[in-house]
């Protein structure tokens, strides 16, 4: 550990612990907003929204939208699709945010992007595993989704594309009662299914909850490439196709327990154990490959037919403590965590070449990841004359990964031998530490402002021990954010911020080591990736009056050293895929947000992006100074034609995006849903996914010396059927467990 490193480390538990020594000074009275406290700890005053006097209960709409001074959050409440769907499915249906059928998660086009657990960092949602996370997730734990374009200094930085925080729904007990909770169960076509359970007891000073989720899945993903590559001897571009059949059975769980005890009315104590595993059963594939020359006769011509799968499991533990040394949002919050994960790919296939014929080889690929994340946070909230707060935080996180590539060929299924070019063991360790401040307060009637600044020292250590390669990074750097809110009127308000965020590599981009993907196709990643910095700028219009909700958002986004994966002709028609940095790039949009109701039983969401894109490639082989426009856009309706049936409606398309050699062009989904209220205690529904059974992506690479065209198709249409039951009491007043958009002008 550096000196640096140590300094910021000391100055900030300074910083964090001083003033909660101090308390006989009496606190100045609280900011006058109901935004939540830090994102450390707890929402613990979301808005009541029942109340019971004898016999008189009181009910008010609770908002789909929220917003604050620098993030809008939106209810999974009536999106039926998260009532039987994956957490994909819920994120598609989210303005800002983008899905693909791989899994990847971009926000306006930047595939950047930190996710977070209740304002927390997530193990499973970094990594290899995050994408089979994103698609096998039950959507019904988390209540709201919560995006911040252009996040505090309170937040970690990394991130360029910015943060999208998933606020989960455990269920509080309600006062007198002793324990509450509801069971799930959905079946589907071709044997698909999902269920989960959750549960909360309380009694005295001990609350003890927990959820369960069990998910069966079966699916497909069809490959069609064709490529040109350029023959310097006749100057013909010469053509090959090649075909990907695969399918498979899904299935994934995932569990929670959580235990909360109060020493005392001020004191808190919280301990999370946590565990999820993925896995593919019976994954089968086959594979088509042939070549012409320039005549067009078929020279080269292929078949390997596989099997295997994979499996991929995280677990972790949090233990928190909190301090509130007032009720009016005056605390202090220590939190250590610990994850760990492994991911594994098993294949063994059959390669029979039929053009020359030759005898069959046989291959086997087997790669493993493992990782393990430790974190320490401590965060500091004091309310201020003013109308004021100050935010004070230290963050250590520690991330080692290891990856270990086996490729194997032989003659017979019990001779193979390794393949040492792509046979490999990586090791890496990146350790953050940061403080933080942030302060907020009004001017006026009209203003507010929030300023932060993080400090951040990072020292990364890489390794590829099979060759004896080693490389280091170790940077200080300063993260400045700005968030000013004016007050039009009482529903109208203008939002500006700006931030400086980064984007490190993923440790495993930078292990230069190749590995095997399939007979033409090879990955590498780049030990010289350097993280890209981004400077994001933003003005906004906010209107709000009842439920209706709109926005309207000017954004410039810069980024220097953008990451691009770049493509290689390494000759006989393989290609060498790995990450590389951008000279730079910007993005220019306008995005729109609307939320409201047609009528007393028709309600409406909607939104569209559109953003002039422009990169700086020319450094980089077979790419170019490029520009273009792209735009996505996603709209739902809700029909609530009786107190007891809901139906909706909901679809998206994104448009293409540039990349260095080419282009990704986009796709969309049409989605419906059926909820029918059968008692207070039981409920059923009802889901149909990708209606049209068109959900893919094609990339397209474009250089002078290839052109390369893939198109993916997924087998997405499915429908679900299912029931819910509910028991016990829901107590109204803790309807999602962590939440940031209270709104710095009572929005």
């Amino acid at each position: 550990m550096s000196y640096r490193s140590l300094l910021l480390a000391a100055s900030a538990l300074a910083l964090v612990s001083g003033p909660a020594f101090a308390q006989d000074v009496p606190a100045p009275a609280p900011a006058q907003t109901d935004e939540a406290p830090a994102p450390q700890t707890p929402d613990e005053a979301a808005p009541e929204e029942e109340s019971t006097v004898e016999d008189v209960v009181v009910t008010a709409t609770q908002s789909t939208v929220r917003a604050s001074i620098d993030a809008v959050s939106y209810s999974l409440a009536d999106d039926v699709q998260a009532q039987t769907g994956a957490l994909a499915d819920a994120l598609r249906n989210i303005p800002s945010v983008d899905v693909d059928p791989s899994g990847n998660v971009s926000l306006r086009g930047d595939s950047n992007v930190t996710i977070l657990v209740d304002g927390r960092p997530s193990a499973i949602f970094a990594g290899q595993s995050r994408a089979n996370a994103v698609l096998q997730l039950p959507a019904d734990q988390y209540a709201r989704i919560e995006v911040m374009t252009n996040p505090s200094a309170a937040y970690s930085p990394e991130g360029s594309g910015g943060v999208i925080n998933l606020i989960t729904k455990p269920t509080a007990v309600k006062p007198g009662s002793v324990y509450s909770g509801s069971i799930r169960a959905n079946v589907g076509a071709e044997g698909r299914w999902n269920a989960g359970a959750n549960m909360s007891w309380q009694r005295d000073k001990l609350t003890l909850s927990g959820d369960i989720g069990l998910r069966h899945d079966v699916g497909e993903q069809n490959l069609f490439r064709t490529r040109e590559t350029l023959d310097e001897d006749t100057g013909d571009f010469l053509p090959s196709r090649q075909t990907q059949l695969n399918s498979g059975a899904f299935d994934s769980g995932n569990a929670r327990f959580t235990a909360e005890y109060r020493l005392d009315d001020k004191t808190q104590l919280t301990g999370e154990l946590r565990a999820s595993r993925f896995q593919i059963n019976d994954g089968v594939s086959l594979e088509t490959f042939e070549a012409e020359d320039a005549s067009g006769a078929v020279v080269t011509r292929y078949r390997r037919d596989g099997s295997g799968g994979f499996e991929g499991s995280n677990w972790g533990a949090t233990a928190r403590v909190l301090r509130q040394f007032d009720d009016q949002g005056h605390e202090w919050s220590n939190e250590i965590r610990y994850d760990a994960g492994s991911f594994d790919i098993d294949s063994l296939s059959t390669l029979t070449y039929l053009t020359p014929a030759a005898d069959p080889t046989y291959q086997r690929l087997n790669n493993t990841s493992e990782s393990e994340t430790i974190g320490f946070t401590s965060a500091y909230v004091r309310p201020l004359s003013d109308d004021g707060k100050l935010r004070l935080g230290y963050e250590l996180k520690i991330d080692r990964p290891t990856q270990d590539n086996a490729y194997s060929i032989g003659d017979a299924p019990g001779a193979l031998v390794p393949v040492p070019s792509a046979t490999n063991l990586f090791e890496a360790e990146q350790t953050v530490h940061a403080a933080y401040a942030t302060y907020e307060r009004k001017f006026g009637e009209k203003w507010g402002v929030q300023f932060g600044l993080r400090a951040e020292q990072a020292n990364i250590d890489v390794e590829q021990v099979t060759t004896g390669d080693r490389a280091s990074q170790d940077y200080f750097r300063l993260y400045p954010t700005l968030h000013a809110q004016y007050q039009l009127t009482e529903n109208d308000s203008l939002n500006f911020s700006y931030s400086r965020r980064i984007q490190r590599p993923d440790l495993n981009q930078l292990n230069p080591a190749i590995s095997y993907q399939d007979p033409l196709n090879l990955n590498s990643g780049n030990p010289d990736l350097e993280p890209q910095t981004t400077d994001a700028f933003e003005a906004a219009w906010q209107h709000r009056q009842g439920q209706t909700f709109y926005q309207a958002t000017l954004y410039y986004r810069d980024t220097k050293g953008a990451f691009t994966d770049t493509v290689t002709d390494l000759g006989d028609g393989v290609f060498l895929t790995r990450p590389e940095n951008l000279g730079a790039s910007t993005n220019t949009g306008l995005e729109l947000v609307a939320s409201g109701r047609f009528t007393s039983t028709l309600r409406y969401n909607a939104s569209a992006n559109i953003f002039y894109q422009q990169i700086d490639a020319a450094g980089i082989a077979g790419g170019d100074d490029r520009s273009a426009t792209a735009y996505s856009a996603r709209a739902s309706l809700n029909w609530q034609p009786t107190d007891r049936d809901f139906l909706q409606v909901s679809g998206f398309f994104i448009g293409d995006t540039l990349m260095a050699q080419g282009e990704r062009q986009g796709g969309g989904m049409i989605n419906l849903g059926y909820r029918r209220k059968l008692t207070d205690k039981w409920a059923l529904q009802a889901t149909v996914r990708d209606l049209l059974d068109d959900f893919g992506f094609t990339t397209v690479y474009e250089t002078p010396t290839f052109i390369d065209r893939s198109e993916r198709k997924f087998g997405g249409r499915m429908g679900f059927i299912g029931l819910t039951y509910t028991f016990g009491a829901v107590n109204p007043r803790r309807q999602e467990q962590f939440d940031f958009s209270g709104g710095q002008q009572g929005q």
